[in-house]
């Protein structure tokens, strides 16, 4: 048989192979679960009206709750603290502690750790926290300050429906999605009497704080969002145990009986109340008998609920939970280190960004202005050298970190300035109080640190520090 056309053979392909995720599954058992599932994007799942419901909850949550109220103090004490402190890290000392002094004077003027610290608050609780740069007139010859403003003040004018080019909700963004300007209105939407218009701030003048955690968002949601249910039903079982104890304590005793024969029952009606006289001797009706209304609130799982709900609620935030409960019973020396590793590493980054985003930014805007001072600033640096020193954290075991501390030294691995950057403290001005209270000059006192350390001479500088770590190896 001749075919009208020839075929070629076409090789065999492998069968498809068909994969897929459980998650993925959309069943009668799980679809309640996902339902409210979006394809929405940042700002859009964050829009104004959402943030506006969540902001509000949380900022009601933490007044009337007392866990919700604690975590957020304790992680914004333990983030800000007294505040940080600059240090200068130019290569001229002088210059370094005139520098550290000016800037340290007008930031008490201005209230800078307090401010910072109200907005690391605003941060955790709404979401996020705006500052924007003022002039005002200070005893320090530097006119540069702060405002706070709340996440509500920084938002689309009223009298605007949308604005030119890119926005979201007061933000104006250029073609790759940064921040060119922000819309403050001039009145809080909460005050009783209301501004619709609104002053247009560059974006250089802005610090805005916030947690971006999808690319392309915006503006900031209430890092606490995660456990506002949980926070709910805590105080909902609370409670509702304290109303069953006292239903129970409200109950002295209850008459009753199983004769079928009752005395005086014209007497005696269902659920009547019965006076009790104070220390006396009673008697009842043959067939009758007192009991004891059984109190079973709190039940036995009541704390350990409790416990699990706020170890639960603290785990969004990064904290473990005896700091989270003010409570390390059951905890030992190995375990409370373990938890505050992660703890501390998280206010490490916490302060890392703020670093970044609000304490270079200000400095920034403070030598500008202070270099054109005459005799102020150097205008030379214009670019400060600087490092940040923040408050320490209490150890743990004071002895073993002492230990752990002086082994560091020795073998190289660290510096005195790092050590005492630690702690939040300046390493110059640490040295120098201690070389007074020696009676020695600073120099002095430090080649006898060198001594001890070393077993010769030499120079602790950061730089001098590494030199050191070099020779021994």
């Amino acid at each position: 048989m001749i075919w009208p056309f020839s075929k070629t053979r076409q090789p065999a392909r492998p069968a498809p192979v068909r994969a897929s995720f459980d998650a993925a599954q959309t069943t009668d058992e799980n679809s309640n679960h996902w339902k409210w599932t979006d394809e929405l994007s940042a700002n859009q799942a964050h829009s104004s009206t959402v943030r506006k419901t969540v902001r509000e909850r949380a900022r009601y949550e933490v007044a009337n709750n007392t866990y919700a109220r604690g975590i957020v103090l304790t992680l914004t004490n333990d983030t800000i603290g007294t505040g940080p402190r600059l240090q200068c890290l130019t290569p001229d000392r002088d210059v370094n502690a005139q520098i550290e002094l000016r800037w340290q004077e007008w930031a008490d003027e201005v209230r800078l750790a307090d401010k910072l610290w109200t907005a690391k608050q605003s941060k955790t609780v709404d979401g996020e926290a705006f500052a924007h740069f003022v002039t005002a007139e200070h005893a320090s010859p530097i006119t540069l300050d702060l405002v706070l403003s709340e996440a509500e003040q920084f938002g689309r004018p009223y009298t605007s429906a949308s604005l030119a080019g890119n926005e979201a909700d007061g933000v104006t963004l250029d073609d790759y999605g940064r921040p060119v300007s922000y819309h403050r209105l001039r009145t809080h939407p909460g005050d009783l009497t209301v501004n619709f218009s609104a002053d247009v701030i560059p974006a250089a003048d802005v610090v805005h704080l916030y947690r971006p955690d999808r690319p392309g968002q915006t503006r900031g949601v209430s890092e606490i969002v995660a456990a506002l249910p949980l926070f709910a039903m805590l105080r909902r079982f609370t409670l509702a145990t304290i109303a069953a104890a006292e239903t129970a304590a409200d109950m002295a005793a209850i008459l009753h009986t199983q004769s079928g024969v009752v005395a005086a029952p014209e007497a005696i009606d269902k659920l009547d109340r019965v006076p009790i006289a104070r220390r006396a001797i009673l008697t009842m009706p043959e067939g009758w008998d007192l009991t004891q209304l059984k109190a079973e609130h709190p039940s036995t799982t009541y704390a350990n609920f409790k416990a699990e709900i706020v170890n639960e609620i603290s785990r969004c935030l990064n904290m473990p939970f005896n700091v989270a409960a003010c409570n390390s019973a059951g905890y030992n020396f190995a375990s409370g280190k373990l938890d505050h590793q992660i703890y501390f590493k998280s206010i490490r980054v916490e302060r890392a960004y703020f670093e970044r985003v609000a304490l270079d930014k200000i400095l920034a805007a403070w030598t500008q202005e202070a270099a054109l001072i005459p005799g102020f600033f150097p205008p030379e640096l214009a670019a400060l050298p600087h490092q940040w020193n923040w408050p320490g954290m209490e150890p743990i075991d004071p002895v073993k970190e002492a230990s752990a501390q002086k082994t560091r030294l020795e073998a190289g691995l660290t510096s005195y300035p790092a050590e005492y950057a630690k702690d939040g403290k300046d390493w110059e001005t640490e040295q120098l109080r201690q070389s007074e209270s020696l009676g020695i000059d600073v120099d002095t006192f430090r080649e006898l640190l060198a001594l001890k350390l070393y077993g010769q001479p030499a120079d602790l500088s950061p730089e001098g520090a590494a030199e050191n770590a070099q020779e021994e190896e």
